[in-house]
């Protein structure tokens, strides 16, 4: 008896197997189509003049802890060196010894004295690392010092490493050395900090939403719309930024980072975040940064990186993620993709008790937030991109402790709102002689084709469907009859704006001396007495905005 169980079992089980097996592979393919990428970063500097406590012996076993975390869970990733790091021999040695299959060290682009120096500059700092934007960062040096700062790091690092490095990022980094480091060193890859606003004297704003882009020529920050007009390196957004508190509070700082407690440092979140990361439905491709700068100490990291690394660990094992060097994925970027691709970050679930969920949709020519909170939706970012507009450090040099990256706003919810509650536009209807918002149940994110995102959001008996397109974003009502809707442009009072008026079915804006507008292609623009801005009313049903001039 025991023997009939056990051989229908057997056979069972193998006929079984082929059906597993085609599982694996649906999920596998799935992972494929849409890649899940971590990049483990960790940059290192020599000293840190800002607590007596922090010596040199205290940052370089930082980084062999990391390092020996890593390998433990048999992770690999980049190492990028700021130049007082890069001439000490310790940590030459140390990371020498890193399988070269597995690590990447590339370069950590803050200025320190020994590098400005050896350059024929004269040093500016109080200390020999000086993090204010003037002095520790090129955007405070002329174009001609820059080509003699990176001269100076590039022949160094290859006169160390026998190569020169493929990988630079910064917190902040300008177009000209980014111009200067590829057409003469041919970079692979480099990376900037997340949006912030005024978070140690960085502002990054309205950019290219998480994942990587191709910068314009003549602006780090804004993504080019054209080959002919765009720097062929991919620039990865650093630090993985929650896709709904980060925004919220974009002073904050909520991110995969390990030293935050409530973030990188929080097992729950680290759980829902990369839970979130890996299973939601993604367009292109999902990018997050992992790993920590050494000033931090090992002891403020410690146990974030312990709670994150096997989590990164066992999804790659799983093959929901792939774990790369920042030079792995530019270079499969670029193989990937001849123009900036459009890409999605989605949240179908948020953490905790929060019923909030979100889309982030990025492409070459715009990005957009929508954000649904308590059954109501809120689009709460939306900034355009011009290849056109130079940064403004290109030709010029920052003389104060504050360096500032921009985009052009039709819709900013943080910055036209309160903390932690972005305004931006509503979509109302008509209830009797009430304006309300329009109620419904949850989202539903799905990927139409490779350049567009589908948002589905039931209301009563039908639906709203919203779609990101590359170059527009449409938002349609279904099965609705008789339902009065529109959007409503809301900001907080006293609120600093763009928008300028209402004129020809057009809302006209002017942003740092650069004027544009919203036009709708199917729709109407008018002005309101109810608190907004302006309202979008809706022809045939459907609202259409082009948001690229092809």
């Amino acid at each position: 008896m025991n023997k009939k169980a056990n051989l229908q079992s057997v056979l069972m089980l193998l006929l079984l197997l082929p059906v597993s097996i085609c599982l694996a592979q649906v999920k596998n393919n799935a992972v494929a189509k849409s890649p899940r990428i971590v990049n483990i970063v960790n940059f290192i500097r020599d000293i840190e003049p800002r607590d007596s406590k922090i010596t040199k012996d205290v940052l370089f076993q930082t980084v062999v802890n990391q390092i020996k975390l890593m390998k433990e869970n048999h992770l690999g990733g980049t190492f990028l060196l700021q130049y007082d790091a890069l001439i000490d021999k310790r940590y030459q040695d140390l990371l020498k010894t890193l399988p070269k299959d597995q690590f990447e060290i590339g370069g950590w682009w803050e200025l320190p004295q020994p590098l400005i120096e050896k350059a024929g500059i004269k040093w500016r700092g109080k200390y020999a690392w000086d993090w204010h934007s003037d002095i520790g960062f090129s955007v405070g040096y002329t174009p001609a010092e820059r080509e003699k700062i990176i001269d100076v790091y590039f022949a160094d690092f290859k006169q160390i490493f026998g190569y020169y490095p493929k990988s630079i990022a910064s917190w902040v980094i300008d177009a000209y050395s980014l111009n200067y480091m590829y057409d003469k060193y041919k970079i692979t890859a480099s990376a900037n900090c997340k949006d912030q606003v005024g978070t140690d004297g960085f502002t990054l704003w309205g950019g290219y939403w998480n994942q990587a882009y191709y910068p314009s020529r003549v602006n780090a920050y804004m993504p080019a719309q054209h080959a002919t007009q765009q720097l062929p390196v991919p620039v990865f957004r650093m630090l993985g930024s929650d896709p709904i508190r980060q925004y919220a509070d974009g002073r904050s700082v909520t991110t995969l980072e390990p030293v935050y407690r409530h973030a990188g440092g929080n097992e729950q979140w680290i759980k829902w975040f990369l839970q979130s990361f890996a299973n939601d439905v993604s367009l292109g491709f999902n990018y997050t940064q992992a790993g920590q700068e050494n000033s931090f100490t090992w002891d403020a990291m410690k146990k974030g990186l312990e709670w994150q690394m096997p989590i990164i660990a066992r999804l790659r094992d799983e093959g929901k993620v792939r774990v790369e060097t920042m030079a792995q994925s530019g270079e499969w970027f670029k193989k990937t993709y001849k123009v900036t691709p459009a890409t999605t970050f989605t949240v179908s679930k948020d953490l905790g008790e929060s019923n909030k969920k979100t889309v982030w949709y990025n492409s070459r020519f715009y990005r957009v937030n929508l954000l649904w909170n308590d059954g109501q939706l809120r689009l709460a970012d939306l900034h355009l991109f011009n290849e056109k507009i130079p940064d403004k450090y290109l030709n010029n040099v920052t003389t104060i402790n504050q360096s500032f990256f921009y985009t052009l706003p039709l819709v900013d919810g943080f910055q036209w709102g309160k903390s932690g509650n972005p305004e931006g536009f509503r979509l109302m209807m008509k209830d009797g002689s009430n304006e309300v918002p329009v109620q419904g149940g949850d989202p539903v994110f799905t990927n139409v084709d490779k350049t567009t995102a589908r948002a589905s959001w039931p209301v009563g008996k039908g639906l709203f469907e919203i779609d990101m397109k590359e170059n527009s974003l449409t938002i349609t009502s279904k099965n609705q009859t008789g339902i009065d809707w529109f959007l409503d442009l809301y900001v907080a009072e006293h609120a600093k704006t763009a928008f300028r008026e209402v004129s020809e079915n057009s809302a006209r804006y002017e942003f740092d001396g650069h004027l544009y507008k919203l036009v709708p292609k199917q729709g109407t623009i008018e002005k309101t007495d109810n608190g907004s801005l302006y309202r979008i009313r809706p022809q045939n049903h459907r609202i259409v905005l082009l948001l690229a001039d092809l």
